[in-house]
């Protein structure tokens, strides 16, 4: 009688999608509250833009050492610690007194610390998928990871908006910190960092995982790629620039959307609530798609039409959207274009998180964590820029820089070697030095 096999990874790589979802809870929940934490402060738009700025900044700074540390120590504890840590940066932010001074200083300095901490999700993530998730399921798995980002952005409106017409801005962020602290301490109890040591796989299982795997993730203390070959791969920064251009669209849904059809489109609290929810629900909804997609074409032609082709289409498709939408009349229609822009963008998600993971190797971590840095400072970038853009030119102009720099980050794509592995470049680089010194 043969062995009954196991799931856990699919299980794992859900509750993945349960901390994505936390994390961008905790971070768009200031967008949302940003008018009422305004108002009592005395903040204007552009403070606030350095409020959203200053979290980006630490999410960005601490990305590649997270990546490093994810590395080194695996995910599973790097990933709890992570979650406790935003969770703690979270409850801060609700318990800064009404009658402190310079309360602009507070705000900026515990949102870095909170970007720091959340820094290492995804990293730590994508080397969780590089130990346990086969080639050939990645496209999929990191679909399934990301879309935590579209559910836990879109659920933030209205839980939010509940909580603050009935309790106050503050209640939101003491729930928001609760929810992070258990979903991080359920990861810790249920989580290992290879599937060797998860006493709930089976050996079909690991056999599966094994089988699919482009590093060898039972050697825990397998070399990492060194930094001076990282940094010289043309792939690596062209991923980085896709990916800083990908973060500059993505977060001006998650910075400015809300406060965009309050104030310019003139929708009401309400209807503001429900329509600032419909890019998130389309990203939720077209990262598995996107992934699934990925991992299709992949197996029928190849990395390079299944991961970069994805990619190139749609982002180049999300640019489209950003312009029409733009500059359509009605409120409701614009929310609706504008949202499938969103969407669009998330079709390629998993690409660059696929794609770093199989070219990274080891290394997976320190190279999603440089790619993803690109994509924060990206998002830095827009919480800044784009009410500066909007203030001068109007909002249209805005999404218009956006999708002209959809067109930069999909022509990025074609610089992209899908097949490249850094690890595997190393050992034959170290191999031909050494066969060049004995000769010597």
């Amino acid at each position: 009688m043969s062995e009954e096999t196991s799931n856990v990874r699919w299980f794992l790589v859900f509750w993945l999608f349960v901390l994505s979802a936390v994390a961008f809870l905790d971070r768009v929940n200031i967008s949302i509250a940003g008018s009422s934490i305004a108002a009592e402060f005395g903040l204007s738009d552009v403070h606030l833009g350095w409020v959203f700025s200053s979290f980006l900044i630490g999410y960005a700074l601490f990305q590649t050492p997270g990546g490093w540390l994810a590395d080194k120590w695996g995910s599973r504890r790097v990933l709890a610690t992570g979650v406790l840590w935003w969770g703690i940066f979270t409850a801060l932010t609700a318990a800064v007194p009404s009658s402190i001074p310079r309360a602009l200083l507070f705000f900026i300095s515990i949102r870095f610390l909170l970007g720091a901490g959340e820094a290492i999700v995804y990293p730590a993530s994508n080397q969780f998928v590089s130990r346990w998730i086969p080639t050939h399921e990645r496209g999929i798995a990191n679909g399934l990871i990301f879309a935590g980002v579209g559910i836990g952005a879109g659920i933030t409106p209205p839980l939010i908006t509940y909580c603050m017409v009935r309790y106050g801005w503050r209640s939101s962020f003491w729930i928001c910190a609760v929810i992070g602290v258990i979903a991080g301490a359920v990861w810790y109890l249920s989580a290992r960092d290879t599937p060797e040591e998860h006493p709930g796989v089976s050996a079909t299982e690991v056999a599966t995982i094994r089988s699919g795997l482009t590093m060898d993730g039972h050697r825990r203390s397998e070399a990492l790629v060194p930094w001076e070959r990282i940094l010289v791969s043309k792939a690596v920064w062209a991923v980085t620039l896709s990916y800083f251009c990908y973060g500059y669209v993505a977060w001006i849904f998650f910075s400015w959307f809300y406060i965009y059809l309050a104030k310019v489109r003139g929708l009401n609290l309400k209807a503001s609530e429900f329509y600032a929810m419909l890019p998130f629900l389309a990203m939720a909804a077209c990262c598995p798609v996107g992934g699934l997609i990925s991992d299709r074409l992949t197996k029928w032609r190849g990395k390079r039409f299944g991961r970069c082709g994805v990619a190139v289409f749609s982002i180049a498709l999300a640019g489209a959207f950003l312009v029409f939408g733009s500059n359509v009349a009605s409120a409701r229609l614009a929310s609706v274009v504008l949202s499938g822009g969103a969407g669009a963008l998330y079709l390629s998600q998993s690409s660059f998180w696929s794609v770093t993971a199989d070219i990274g190797g080891a290394s997976c971590g320190s190279v999603s964590g440089l790619m993803n840095m690109g994509g924060q400072i990206g998002g830095a970038v827009t919480a800044s820029l784009t009410p500066w853009i909007a203030s001068r030119y109007g909002w249209t102009a805005s999404f218009l820089a956006a999708a002209a720099l959809c067109v930069v980050g999909a022509l990025s794509w074609l610089f992209v070697d899908p097949d490249l592995n850094l690890a595997r470049a190393t050992e034959s680089f170290r191999a031909n030095e050494n066969m060049r010194a004995r000769k010597i």
